[in-house]
């Protein structure tokens, strides 16, 4: 694609005598941003021209956001994520089980972020919401600061897990989540942790196994992992915080759907993953 990511605003009569610099805040850009825009050559235009932040606006005055900074990380066009939604302004990608969303130390050219490089050249890679490798599903990532700012302001998720033994058709587990002592990485419920709240229910039972829908009150990281182990029914295939499993190589946990208001056009948008072939083989196993 390598275009450079615009956001357009047309200004409208309540605009007129404001400063520009009120209108971009008022749109949800942080002053970082608007410092970094005024940096660049034509960061912000009006009508085609440049203009300062503290210049006034006329009804009728078209702002063009413009960010010309291409990311460093190399292309992969060998790697296929499927593309669930697409603009010019962001997009929502099926992420496959055990693909990074970014490069590591222990993993380079195989990342969401390589593929996302040859899909869209000359484009940062904006993670709005990143998943665990071994997590698939739905993955948001803006092409702009500006709708990387938005997104994250009215992204919500919803994610499809198979657990082990559980009993409850549904319910709420508020439990703080801190970080292990011993692990860099693993967490646990404990007293002195940050607050966290999951919403979970029950979407179908099989073979001493269930299929369950969560949702999210906070963001709190392996937060479905940490709470269902908790609860004393872990993820089937999480070896971190259960016990290994034949019938899948990863924890089985997808997120299935995310929901957000389209940063520029304002629409409300749900978009959909479908459960991938591994977790679908669980299900089908265990009828």
């Amino acid at each position: 694609m390598g275009k450079i990511p615009q956001v357009r605003f047309c200004c409208s009569n309540k605009d007129e005598g404001r400063r520009l610099c009120e209108l971009l805040r008022e749109k949800g850009l942080s002053r970082k941003l608007i410092t970094r825009l005024k940096r660049t050559e034509n960061g912000i235009t009006r009508n085609g021209l440049p203009i300062r932040t503290i210049d006034i606006l006329h009804a009728q005055d078209e702002i063009v956001i413009s960010e010309n900074d291409p990311g460093s990380t190399l292309p992969n066009a060998e790697l296929n994520v499927p593309v669930l939604f697409e603009d010019e302004h962001l997009a929502v990608f099926d992420k496959p089980p055990m693909m990074p969303c970014h490069e590591s130390i222990k993993h380079r050219g195989d990342t969401l972020s390589n593929f996302f490089a040859a899909h869209c050249p000359d484009t940062v890679f904006r993670c709005v919401n990143r998943l665990d490798r071994d997590t698939s599903g739905c993955v948001i990532v803006a092409k702009s600061r500006y709708c990387a700012n938005m997104l994250q302001k009215s992204c919500k998720k919803t994610y499809v897990g198979i657990c082990c033994g559980l009993e409850p058709d549904g319910g709420r587990i508020c439990a703080p989540i801190a970080r292990e002592r011993e692990s860099i990485i693993k967490r646990c419920v404990r007293e002195d942790g940050q607050y966290a709240a999951t919403t979970f229910c029950v979407i179908r039972r099989f073979g001493g196994y269930a299929l369950c829908k969560f949702i999210l009150e906070t963001g709190r990281t392996h937060q479905i992992r940490c709470h269902m182990a908790y609860l004393g029914s872990p993820l089937v295939g999480d070896d971190m915080y259960g016990t290994s499993s034949e019938l899948i190589s990863r924890q089985a946990l997808h997120c299935g759907e995310v929901r957000f208001i389209h940063p520029v056009t304002h629409e409300k948008l749900t978009i959909s993953a479908p459960l991938p072939d591994d977790m679908l083989l669980v299900v089908r196993s265990k009828r």
